[in-house]
């Protein structure tokens, strides 16, 4: 791949990043990273699979914003980008036992447990809003 596409792809996937960045989630770029942050964590952390596809734009990213909106709120907030971050990503699916790789997706964890998973079936047929409140009640039950 030449240095100009890539670039051009960097470039193009950036808002996709911005979106979930701008809003208070941190990036896991590399597979150590989501080591050091997935498994470890304490108390409950929202993992978003980001991807470049349509739902991930109109349902996923704005569902997540919007949850983030609820009175309780995990307090880690992580993202991977499938497609682009191959490794993390990767890294990351490892943590999403049983269910298959699923982009975009959003998993959320307590103590380093897997306690509720949005596969990308259940994105792609869905609202923004909907996407919100299914994650508003996650929120609310295993948030402390």
């Amino acid at each position: 791949m030449n240095m100009s596409f890539e670039r051009y792809m960097l470039d193009m996937v950036q808002p996709m990043r911005d979106d979930l960045t701008r809003i208070g989630i941190t990036e896991l770029r590399t597979p150590e990273q989501v080591e050091e942050s997935i498994p470890n964590a304490d108390g409950t952390t929202l993992l978003v699979i980001n991807s470049v596809c349509g739902c991930a734009a109109g349902q996923c990213r704005p569902g997540v914003a919007r949850a983030l909106q609820n009175s309780k709120v995990p307090n880690n907030l992580y993202t991977v980008f499938a497609g682009q971050d191959k490794e993390a990503t990767a890294k990351a699916r490892e943590y999403l036992a049983p269910y298959p790789p699923s982009s975009p997706s959003i998993a959320v964890f307590k103590n380093g447990e897997l306690v509720h998973f949005i596969e990308r079936h259940q994105i792609e047929n869905r609202s923004a809003d909907e996407i919100a409140a299914d994650l508003s009640q996650a929120f609310d039950k295993y948030v402390d």
